[in-house]
């Protein structure tokens, strides 16, 4: 039987906000890969993994499309983490079977109608034969933060999903330090220059394809560093951080995850924190991951603007795409910043801060479209890439749902 395998969003999309507000969940990364790619090293596929968008996301992502030699199609709830026996369960689905956990759906097996039907008019499940999974054993993605809480660990297991090759020769990199060198997995391409230290002695290191780590970084597993990303010299890379693709980074760095396209290119401190695509940190911006008093960590609600205790004591700073700050800027613990803002202040900005916000102090004022979309198309040529008309409706279609 040939199956079309498709990804699909549910009530819990905005918990992941801002970062979806630029992309699918399906495209958050955690570890190494996105949770498109999981599910695809996952289930052996070849192609991408895709799934109906949002309006607003139609064209700047792709949506799947039926050959018409399929006899049927999987849907897959990316938050739920693929492991062994969660593929197993899926794979054993029968034609009008639906896989279920705490009454959120995970997996369902349908015929060609109903997959057409469901890319029209949304998900149906009434008429669909209902198992039920226990929450024991594999992992379900509910807020954002876990993201840097789990990244570690979806390092480890994102090496061995790819079966990568531990590097394991020190000859090639004779003036680099090298601890426990069979953790460590370095890609084609990679320059590590001289003075460099990965200490992988409590975690894998992953060096991606035509990155390069500059002279006297430090860099402690488990942690990764993506294709074609810069580590700029002196950096301290701590535990559980990931540098997406074609990031380029500096100073201090814990438990992190930046998207792809990002900067943080010199001293300051980031830790527990998730960052989305071109944002730029400017020099010596700093955030704060932790309350003076230990308490646990309040973050504010996407749509309802309260806040809500997040019960963690380690949140830094959850920053949507194109958001930038100034030179020697601060901010606070459990900020959370949207799409396209510009921080530039001598104090703590608020943590909150819409979308095209342009703050200075506890003043935010609307920026403005055109000139945001400027700096935006700016940023991007700097990296050789199109801002497309769909990209603008996409920027367009945030800025026009933004509330001041």
């Amino acid at each position: 039987m040939s199956i079309r395998y498709c990804l699909f969003e549910d009530e819990f999309l905005e918990n992941f906000h801002p970062l979806t507000l630029t992309r699918p969940v399906y495209d958050l990364r955690v570890g190494i890969f996105t949770l498109a790619e999981k599910w695809k090293y996952s289930l052996s596929l070849s192609e991408e993994l895709k799934g109906p968008l949002r309006e607003h996301l139609k064209g700047v992502f792709e949506e799947p499309e039926m050959t018409g030699k399929e006899d049927a199609a999987v849907w897959i709830n990316p938050r739920f983490i693929p492991d062994g026996e969660l593929i197993a369960q899926i794979r054993n689905l029968s034609l009008n079977d639906a896989l279920f956990c705490e009454e959120q759906l995970i997996a369902a097996h349908v015929d060609v109608t109903t997959h057409k039907k469901w890319m029209q008019k949304g998900i149906n499940t009434s008429e669909l034969n209902k198992q039920e999974l226990k929450p024991d054993g594999f992992i379900i993605l509910k807020n954002i933060w876990e993201l840097f809480q789990l990244n570690g660990d979806e390092i480890e297991k994102d090496i061995k999903l790819s079966k990568k090759i531990a590097y394991g020769d020190e000859d090639i990199f004779p003036q680099t330090i090298f601890e426990k060198p069979e953790n460590i997995y370095i890609e084609e391409g990679a320059v590590i220059e001289p003075g460099a230290m990965l200490l992988a002695s409590k975690g894998s290191i992953y060096i991606g394809k035509n990155a390069h780590i500059m002279a006297n970084s430090i860099i402690r597993g488990p942690s990764a560093i993506c294709e074609k990303s810069v580590v700029k010299m002196g950096t301290r890379i701590y535990e559980d951080t990931t540098i997406g693709p074609v990031c380029k980074v500096g100073g201090e760095i814990a438990n992190t995850i930046f998207h792809s396209f990002s900067n943080k290119a010199h001293d300051g401190y980031t830790g527990n924190s998730v960052f989305g695509q071109w944002c730029n940190l400017g020099a010596d911006t700093n955030t704060s991951n932790l309350k003076n008093n230990y308490s646990t960590v309040k973050v504010t609600d996407w749509n309802s603007g309260k806040e809500l205790d997040t019960g963690q004591q380690f949140i830094g700073t959850i920053m949507g795409d194109h958001s930038k700050t100034g030179i020697n800027s601060m901010l606070n613990t459990g900020t959370l910043c949207g799409v396209c803002c510009n921080l530039f202040s001598d104090g703590y900005p608020p943590k909150f801060v819409p979308s095209f916000s342009w703050v200075s102090d506890h003043n935010i004022v609307p920026y403005h479209f055109e000139k945001a979309v400027e700096a935006m198309g700016k940023m991007m040529e700097r990296r050789s890439v199109t801002l497309t008309p769909a990209y603008y409706r996409m920027m367009k279609a945030i800025f026009e749902s933004t509330s001041f």
